[in-house]
């Protein structure tokens, strides 16, 4: 965090984003087994000591002191927790749990894989509710928003130029999707890294077929490339705004000033902050020359960019206006339709990283965990509209849906193969043993999440900026 008040908004965005992804994981598990009858001992936001709560019924409904997941805690589930100290002398106290008709144990076999299943399922309706709700009530789009994936500029040099691709170039294809919107190709790159990729590109109305080699991901920052492999897109039309000028910086010494507007940069068209800033860094130092316009009038100006200290980018000192945005919410139809699109594209996505995570295509530093879960959260709440707050909720919401039914013990996913082996096995595993499996599951577990929290800190920008 680069200032006191983004950690403040990172840390809440964090706790109440992953207070409400939790929640509804964990009330899925709750609510099947209530279904089932079996005795759910505590409802848990959060791990650790005790905070406050309310017992109603059989159930304590709780906050503890880490607000990073929570659990919902079964009589009779073998698990490291607080229902579950058994010893392996202990059989007269199996025998009781087994007994027990609201023992999660006493109960078949299909109802406790429903149970397990219940929580990532949960997640999954989240992810496909907010999107819905997104799409059928707000639906933002720049007022001269650009449909088409059109290229807007490409970096000299970079893997995109010998792809030879060229500004005004719409991109038809992209890996295996047709017609992808630009988020989609970033993703696509994302976990291509260091791969080549084919796709076909439309120019003056011929298609051409390109393969475009995806530069490895700087895997300590992981910061978003606006510039995907060298192609600047082309998101809207019109000219650059310029919002507030800097006091003592480039742009204030080239005479720019508030509500101007840049039309063209050394003759070329520039309609996104993003190309202008690629292209200063690609003629670093370069003294550039500014088409404005001001209050109708055309006039030019020359500017030279500098490096602000602690910074590596070339910059001139200015706010751009954003464009003005609209909202165009989708009838109902069109809403459910638009959010059935985005689970799939997303889930794919992730099923697709993971799969190329085990197969050592991507690095395991390439994950996020508590930490980078905040700062993108804390971007989310400061970006303006709607979009950012329902994407990223939607998105983390899939991730962890599909992440717990990994095959990992402790993991939903864990539960359900054991389940799945005694079915085979026809005869239900030790819970003596089944407890040892989760408590060596969770010392792995957290040596991973300690691994990932190093991680995330590497990438915090008071790292980053003191790299040469």
């Amino acid at each position: 965090m680069e200032n006191l008040h983004g950690f403040v908004v990172a840390v809440i965005a964090f706790v109440v984003l992953i207070g409400v992804m939790v929640v509804v994981h964990e009330f899925g598990h709750f609510i099947v087994a209530k279904l089932f009858r079996v005795r759910v001992e505590s409802f848990s936001i959060g791990f650790g000591p005790r905070l406050f709560g309310v017992k109603y019924g059989d159930t304590d409904y709780k906050v503890c002191l880490l607000p990073l997941g929570g659990y919902v805690a079964m009589t009779g589930e073998a698990m490291p927790g607080e229902n579950m100290k058994l010893e392996a002398d202990s059989k007269e106290e199996i025998e009781a749990y087994q007994r027990d008709p609201g023992a999660l144990t006493s109960h078949p076999r299909w109802q406790r894989i429903l149970i397990g299943l219940a929580g990532p399922v949960s997640n999954f309706i989240l992810a496909f509710v907010l999107m819905g709700v997104y799409y059928w009530f707000f639906n933002e789009e720049p007022k001269d928003a650009i449909k088409q994936t059109v290229v807007e500029w490409v970096v000299p040099g970079s893997p995109a130029a010998q792809a030879g691709i060229h500004a005004g170039d719409i991109i038809r294809r992209f890996d295996s999707y047709d017609n992808p919107d630009w988020g989609m190709v970033g993703a696509r790159m994302a976990v291509n890294p260091n791969q080549t990729v084919s796709g076909t590109i439309e120019r003056n109305g011929q298609s051409m077929p390109v393969s475009l080699h995806v530069p490895a991901e700087n895997a300590k920052t992981q910061e978003t490339e606006t510039t995907f492999a060298g192609m600047l897109a082309e998101s809207y039309r019109g000219p650059i705004g310029v919002f507030k000028v800097q006091p003592d910086r480039p742009a204030e010494r080239a005479g720019l000033q508030n509500g101007d507007q840049i039309q063209s940069v050394d003759g070329q068209q520039f309609h996104t902050v993003s190309t202008l800033l690629a292209y200063m860094q690609a003629y670093p130092g370069k003294q550039i020359t500014l088409s404005v316009l001001r209050g109708g009038s055309p006039l030019t100006l020359t500017a030279q960019p500098s490096v602000q200290p602690g910074d590596t980018n070339w910059t001139l000192g200015f706010e751009w206006a954003r464009p003005s945005m609209q909202m165009k919410p989708l009838p109902f139809g069109e809403a459910m339709v638009k959010s059935a699109t985005f689970w799939k594209d997303n889930s794919t996505l992730i099923l697709d990283m993971l799969k190329r995570l085990f197969t050592h295509k991507v690095g395991v530093s390439q994950l996020s965990g508590p930490v980078g879960i905040a700062r993108l959260a804390g971007q989310a709440a400061e970006m303006e509209g709607y979009l950012p707050k329902f994407g990223l909720a939607a998105a983390i919401s899939l991730n962890l849906g599909i992440l717990n039914l990994m095959p990992f013990p402790i993991l939903d996913g864990g539960m359900i193969l054991l389940l799945l082996i005694e079915g085979a096995m026809q005869h239900d595993i030790s819970l003596v043993v089944k407890e040892r499996i989760y408590q060596a599951a969770f010392v792995v577990l957290v040596v991973f999440f300690a691994f990932i929290i190093f991680n995330d800190v590497t990438k915090l920008p008071i790292f980053t900026h003191l790299k040469p």
